[in-house]
């Protein structure tokens, strides 16, 4: 059996990076409410102050702060009501010593105003005069012109994802069209003579298939479109024009199965074929994970990505490579981490790096409450052909392919799911 050579992740991802380093995802204008879970493909400016104006955050009177010093809940200053500005409205008059305007909470303050008293500080005296019992400083209970953003503030930057809250300073800063990137199309094909349908009843001998909807799932879940998802049998034929096929219709081909160098495993030598000795990576010194293909075809501009064909393994391999490159080429952030205590000795796969799948649980404190400066890390300890390790993980960890494992009680950080 011809063996793998293997390379390091690092290696690896650094060959997939500079092979698709000229097919950046092209972008379009989209309506802003239709942009969620898009990518901003470039950073966004505000073109005006924002609010616009100095604003209440209180119901209560605008007023100059100077005239409220040294008052007391029994030594009140009196102010005459000289306006009241209606929600939505702009004042009529500026605010002079000795004088105060009604503002609601998001109402404009009056030119010559510098703070905001609150309502239930103040009572009314006479048909025009209030008592004011509460000393304010500039500023009190004010947002000013621009507080919240700038004229030509960069306001969300390029690789952000848009969530609501994104959506949200769009709709404050008047970006009606942002630009994003457009998601690269993606076919997911898994290989296996054992292999039936989810609805299906497998007899002796045969599985459901899990690889294509859980590498389908995390593709939609990073912003990939799917083009379609094929289940073949090992023959090599068969393969070929699947991918074949996919090559001219998507801009990334995800295979699992086959992957490795056994009697039917044809998959490496398929992509190559088709690529004109494109493949540039098979086998990776990762543990799970280490029969993964990587390729490019020139012609096609198409990303190949062999993965195993063990659940675990296809799904970890999916994230750490081709979700990796998508979030390395748009721009996107890494994923949050948290730093947490290894509960347990772990040792380390001789000769790769491992991918430790962990369970983050906040730690007690001596009084009984939750702390998360005691977060613990419990190690996920199973084969990469049981897909149910995953359900139980909030994260993982990498352990570096020269290290010889984690000591009990050693911080870590967790890259979070």
């Amino acid at each position: 059996m011809r063996l793998l050579k293997v390379d390091t992740l690092n290696e690896a991802r650094a060959k997939l990076l500079k092979a698709s380093s000229g097919k950046i995802p092209q972008t379009e204008r989209v309506p802003f409410i239709q942009s969620m879970g898009r990518v901003l493909a470039e950073n966004v400016k505000s073109n005006e102050n924002i609010p616009g104006f100095r604003k209440s955050t209180v119901d209560g009177y605008a007023v100059r702060s100077a005239d409220t010093q040294g008052v007391t809940e029994s030594i009140p200053v009196f102010l005459d009501v000289i306006e009241e500005v209606a929600i939505g409205s702009a004042p009529s008059k500026t605010l002079n010593p000795g004088q105060a305007v009604y503002v609601p909470t998001g109402g404009m303050l009056p030119e010559g105003a510098d703070a905001m008293v609150m309502i239930e500080y103040c009572e009314k005296f006479d048909e025009t005069g209030i008592a004011v019992y509460d000393s304010v400083s500039p500023g009190r209970n004010v947002i000013s012109e621009g507080e919240d953003i700038s004229r030509d503030q960069i306001i969300l930057r390029r690789g952000s994802i848009i969530r609501p809250q994104e959506v949200g300073v769009l709709s404050s800063a008047g970006i009606t069209e942002p630009e994003v990137y457009k998601p690269w199309k993606i076919t997911v094909i898994s290989t296996g003579d054992e292999l039936v349908g989810a609805y299906d009843t497998p007899e002796k001998g045969q599985i459901r298939d899990i690889n294509t909807y859980s590498v389908m799932a995390s593709a939609m879940k990073h912003g990939f479109e799917i083009v379609e998802t094929k289940v073949i049998k090992d023959d090599e034929k068969l393969i070929e024009e699947a991918i074949r096929e996919a090559m001219e219709t998507s801009d990334m081909v995800v295979a699992s199965g086959g992957s490795s160098q056994g009697e039917k495993d044809y998959t490496a030598d398929v992509m190559d074929r088709l690529s004109g000795g494109g493949v540039f990576t098979h086998g990776i010194a990762l543990k799970p994970g280490k029969p993964t293909i990587l390729g490019y075809d020139n012609r096609t501009e198409t990303v190949m990505i062999g993965l195993p064909g063990h659940p675990a393994a296809a799904l970890m391999v999916f994230e750490l490579t081709a979700v990796w490159l998508y979030r390395q080429l748009t721009g996107q952030p890494e994923p949050k981490t948290a730093i947490a205590e290894i509960t347990e000795n772990v040792a380390a796969a001789g000769g790769k790096t491992t991918c430790l799948l962990v369970e983050l649980k906040e730690q007690e404190s001596s009084d009984g409450a939750k702390n998360s400066n005691l977060c613990k890390a419990y190690p996920i300890l199973g084969k990469s052909g049981l897909m149910t390790t995953l359900t139980r993980a909030d994260g993982y960890t990498m352990i570096d392919v020269n290290d010889e494992g984690l000591k009990e009680g050693r911080q870590i950080k967790v890259i979070l799911f």
